[in-house]
C-alpha cells in the first residue's frame, strides 16, 4: 500500500467499517472478459461477506465461470474545498474517507442452517437490529433467493483522515468542517480523533 499512514490493520475496525455502510460493490468477470461491476446490499458475517439476489442473473453466471472475485465498500466522509488549505492551493483539495477491498472466492450458500441465519443477518443490519420477524428455513421466500458467499483471501482497508498532516493544520480542517456543517462533516471530524462539544452559536465546536 503505497499510502501506509492510512493503512487500517485492526481487524475490529475493519469489521465495523463494512458495519456502518449497507451497500457494497463486486466485481466479476464476463463471458467476453470485462470486469461486471454490481451494487449490493451486503452483511459482514463470520468473517465473510453475504447478499442476497435472484436465482437467474448475469453475476451468477460469471461467478459458476470463474468464482474469483473483488469487493469494495467505501464510505465518503467530508470534502475538503479549496478553503480547508491555508494557502488556497486547488491542487490540495481532498476527500476524506474510509475503504475497504477484498479479494477472494463467491459461492452459493446451499438451502439449510447459515442461509436462514445470513438472511436474518442481512435484515437485522438494514433494520438497525430492530424486532422483525424472523426469516425460518420454511419461510417461502427463502427458498425463492440466492445466498452468495464471499470469502476473503486478501484484504486491505484504508482511512484517509489527514493523518500525515501536521497537528495545526489537522486542527484547521477541524475547525472548518465544524463551521461548514455539512453531512458528514462531524462524523469526519471525530474519525480525526478530535472531540466535539456543544456551543450556543454554532451548535457545536471542537473541544479544547
Amino acid at each position: 500500500m503505497r499510502r501506509q499512514h492510512c493503512q487500517i490493520t485492526d481487524p475490529k475496525e475493519i469489521a465495523r467499517i463494512l458495519a456502518s455502510t449497507n451497500i457494497g460493490r463486486m466485481a466479476t468477470v464476463d463471458a467476453e472478459g470485462y470486469p461486471y461491476i454490481t451494487p449490493l446490499n451486503f452483511v459482514f458475517h463470520e468473517g465473510c461477506v453475504y447478499f442476497h439476489c435472484a436465482p437467474k442473473g448475469e453475476k451468477l453466471n460469471n461467478l459458476a465461470r470463474d468464482p474469483r472475485v473483488c469487493f469494495e465498500v467505501s464510505i465518503p466522509l467530508a470534502y475538503l474545498e479549496v478553503a480547508f488549505n491555508p494557502e488556497r492551493n486547488p491542487c490540495r483539495t481532498h476527500q476524506l474517507y474510509h475503504s475497504v477491498i477484498m479479494r477472494g472466492r463467491a459461492r452459493i450458500v446451499p438451502d439449510g442452517e447459515l442461509k436462514t441465519a445470513v438472511l436474518n443477518a442481512l435484515v437485522a443490519k438494514h433494520e438497525g437490529n430492530r424486532d422483525f420477524p424472523a426469516v425460518t428455513p420454511d419461510s417461502p421466500d427463502n427458498a425463492a433467493c440466492c445466498v452468495v458467499e464471499i470469502r476473503p483471501e486478501k484484504m486491505t482497508a484504508k482511512s484517509d483522515l489527514a493523518q500525515n498532516k501536521p497537528t495545526e493544520t489537522r486542527r484547521f480542517v477541524a475547525e472548518n468542517l465544524v463551521k461548514r456543517g455539512l453531512s458528514g462533516d462531524l462524523d469526519a471530524v471525530r474519525a480525526m480523533g478530535f472531540e466535539l462539544e456543544h456551543s450556543e452559536g454554532t451548535g457545536w465546536r471542537l473541544r479544547g
